[in-house]
């Protein structure tokens, strides 16, 4: 069993590899698409936004409803596949720590 202080020792190291993770996570670039490419959004495994691409073909008054919608679409395409890249990096870095029999991290 260990001691109160090697617990100790393991949350601190716990807490800094969580903090690196998270560090890491806005680094790891993810792209969400609609319209079968038409309109692309680059993101942070963060979920920042990093870009938007729209094609040229999608720029017509006409069209401004469906180009809303695409945006949209891709915004929220971008946004799963942040969250999934965040949760895949969270449960690598969780696997590789040691950690007492039970004890859940908070995620």
């Amino acid at each position: 069993m260990p001691s109160l202080e090697e617990i100790m020792q393991m949350a601190q190291n716990a807490q800094a590899e969580l903090q690196k993770a998270q560090d890491n996570l806005d680094k790891i670039e993810v792209e969400g698409q609609s319209g079968g490419g038409l309109v692309k959004i680059r993101a942070s495994a963060k979920g920042r936004i990093i870009g938007v691409s729209i094609d040229e073909s999608l720029l017509v008054p006409a069209e401004k409803t469906m180009v809303e919608d695409l945006i949209a679409a891709a915004l929220n395409d971008a946004r799963s596949k942040a969250d999934q890249a965040a949760a895949a990096e969270m449960q690598k870095m969780s696997s590789t720590l040691p950690m007492p029999p039970g004890f859940q991290m908070p995620f």
